[in-house]
């Protein structure tokens, strides 16, 4: 963690964006992607690790693996879905790239954008529909 910024990188991605990212990934735990690593096994040597994720994100040469393919049960019956379990390594560039582009983006978002967004929900878009049906008089004309 001794240097935030990339320094002859194309891409300045800092080591501290990826170690904010890792913080994530180990709280959310989550199963071993196609390549067996756990948690705990990529925790064994953490700093190489996440230099490895870091190294390749800011040289532009991180390349996602294979996804591992789970079926799990859908929700009330119907058979199944199939989920796409990512590696460890590649969860926590996800995140990253994720970080990045939510901060790009968010501030150009409507404010009453509600899909897929930190801090709002589908509740929150019912809400603020709710709301405004009883700021007017819907069957009243004009």
């Amino acid at each position: 963690m001794d240097e935030l910024k990339a320094s002859g990188k194309p891409f300045q991605i800092s080591k501290q964006e990826v170690w904010d990212a890792w913080l994530k990934v180990r709280e959310n735990q989550g199963a071993p992607g196609a390549d067996g690593q756990s948690i705990a096994a990529f925790e064994e040597d953490l700093k190489g690790s996440l230099y490895k994720v870091w190294n390749r994100m800011s040289s532009g040469t991180y390349f996602p693996p294979p996804v591992k393919a789970v079926e799990i049960p859908k929700p009330h019956g119907g058979g199944t879905r199939v989920l796409g379990v990512p590696a460890v390594a590649d969860r926590i560039a996800q995140t990253v790239a994720a970080a990045r582009l939510e901060a790009a983006v968010d501030p150009v978002f409507h404010p009453d954008s509600y899909g897929y967004r930190h801090g709002k929900s589908a509740l929150d878009a019912v809400a603020a529909c709710r709301r405004r049906c009883w700021e007017r008089n819907w069957g009243a004309p004009g």
